[in-house]
């Protein structure tokens, strides 16, 4: 009986072309694998009192930074020092300002020093359909989602190039896997974090050549007082696709997000949801690792065909829930 294994030649070849296609990716893949140091460098971290923020401010002064939050609510961030000094011991430094506001922010960054690592991670939602939505909320959620991270970037760049240490730096952009595919009823909070990407991928462009390294995180929904808040308004079908991807705790997100900023990546996924995403999504993204760029290639047809699983349940849940409203 004839059998359908390979034959021996065969698997040979198979596992040359293989080692040829990881040389090859080795060679090209853009930019270079970077380590960032954090210990006894200057952190700062936005919409730092609570949250996600607060948590990877509570790790990264754990691990021996300098670090600065800034929020706008100053009895907040007194809060969060008082938290962060009772579990570590070490005090932080707490700015307030409004990210929405240059000068402002501007200001609070001149009264800080020079930034080693910038955790841009402000951001509300608030969802709602497009149709109902106010458009005043529409221009908020833009505002403070995109524009005060181009506010803290444009501010934070001029001190990174600047800088007396020559190690690498780093400015880390908090988007949400709503930044990576489109929610029923995150309409204006997905057009916000999706484009962080476009700032992410042309921030790096400009700022390689001067040691400075972007990371773009991509939560899932994540046990913060700010989805708290989100649920009491949300729809109905924005819960039902939502929870596809499952809640992750603010210490577990916090840890994916500092360990992805000091490994350099680009791309820092944070559960198995966000895996298939960036292999769905990946696009023209710069890639560190060879072998991850080796993991994209040899993955990204089998993983559209998930994601359009995916889609398909998305879909089906909107048409369903129309459908039994228009029936009663």
């Amino acid at each position: 009986m004839q059998t359908l294994l390979p034959s021996p030649a065969n698997m040979a070849i198979c596992f040359f072309l293989l080692i040829l296609i990881l040389i090859f990716l080795k060679l090209i893949v853009r930019p270079h694998p970077v380590k960032i140091p954090i210990k006894s460098r200057h952190v700062f971290i936005t919409g730092g009192s609570s949250g996600i923020g607060l948590a990877l401010a509570r790790q990264a002064a754990a691990e021996g930074a300098r670090v600065t939050i800034l929020a706008r609510n100053l009895k907040r961030l007194e809060e969060a020092k008082t938290y962060i000094r009772l579990f570590t011991g070490i005090d932080v430094n707490i700015v307030s300002a409004d990210v929405c506001d240059f000068e402002a922010i501007k200001e609070a960054v001149e009264r800080a020093g020079p930034i080693d690592v910038l955790i841009c991670n402000h951001g509300y939602s608030a969802p709602q359909e497009l149709e109902n939505q106010h458009l005043k909320e529409i221009e908020s959620l833009i505002d403070v989602n995109l524009i005060g991270n181009f506010n803290l970037v444009k501010v934070a760049l001029p001190g990174m190039k600047n800088r007396s240490d020559r190690k690498p730096v780093s400015i880390a952009l908090m988007s949400s896997q709503a930044g990576q595919v489109g929610i029923y009823g995150y309409t204006t909070y997905s057009a916000s974090k999706f484009g962080l990407r476009g700032l992410a991928e042309a921030v790096q462009q400009e700022a390689i050549v001067h040691d400075i390294h972007v990371s773009l995180i991509f939560p899932p929904e994540t046990d913060t007082p700010g989805l708290s808040e989100a649920k009491t308004r949300m729809p109905q079908l924005t819960s039902i696709i939502s929870a596809s991807s499952g809640t992750m705790r603010v210490d577990e997100v916090a840890k994916k997000t500092l360990n992805g900023i000091k490994r350099g990546s680009f791309i820092v996924f944070c559960n198995f949801e966000g895996f298939l995403l960036w292999i769905a999504t990946i696009g023209a993204s710069p890639q560190r690792s060879y072998l991850m760029a080796f993991v994209e290639v040899f993955l990204a047809s089998v993983i559209r065909i998930v994601t359009l699983c995916y889609l398909c349940s998305w879909y089906g849940s909107i048409l369903k829930w129309h459908a039994k409203k228009n029936s009663k």
